[in-house]
């Protein structure tokens, strides 16, 4: 078995100008192993993940995601996790099921294979036969938050990041 660390963060800083949004922190995140930020709004936490997702550029440090460093690949970092942002933006002109075929395929799975994951997805996160053919935009937040959360699955990615999972 891989006994390499699934996260690994080192010193990572994040400056806005003056402000100072995440101070040196360091921690490391074993494979299958759960790990959660805690802490008030303006603590760093988003800014954390949307580092170590290679969403945005740290200040300074080192981060390691999936065994790929984060700034010298952030493209095969990104095709080993999965998201669930703290805000869902989604293509709201598809079905539900459409949406996840999408993502499937643009994470250049087989077609076939896209569908039927988007097919086993949609029952795992319990959206009904009515609701995969509905339009997203006519989708309440709780069922935006589970197709977006099964969009992140779709690929089976090694890590998977949620911000913020229980809003909406």
């Amino acid at each position: 078995m891989d006994e390499t660390p699934s996260i690994v963060a080192r010193d990572l800083v994040k400056r806005f100008k003056d402000t100072l949004a995440v101070d040196s922190i360091s921690f490391s995140v074993a494979r299958g192993e759960f790990f959660g930020f805690l802490g008030p709004n303006g603590a760093g936490k988003t800014t954390t993940i949307k580092m170590m997702c290679g969403l945005m550029k740290p200040t300074s440090g080192s981060i390691q995601v999936a065994g790929r460093d984060v700034n010298e690949d952030p493209l095969g970092v990104k095709a080993r996790i999965g998201i669930l942002p703290d805000t869902i933006e989604t293509f709201d002109c598809l079905t539900g099921w459409e949406l996840l075929v999408f993502s499937g395929l643009m994470f250049k799975l087989p077609a076939a294979e896209a569908e039927r994951l988007a097919d086993k997805l949609l029952e795992l996160v319990d959206l009904e036969t009515g609701d995969r053919t509905k339009l997203v935009i006519d989708y309440s937040m709780g069922m935006r938050k589970k197709v977006a959360l099964a969009c992140a699955l779709i690929h089976g990615p090694e890590v998977l990041f949620l911000d913020e999972p229980f809003n909406g």
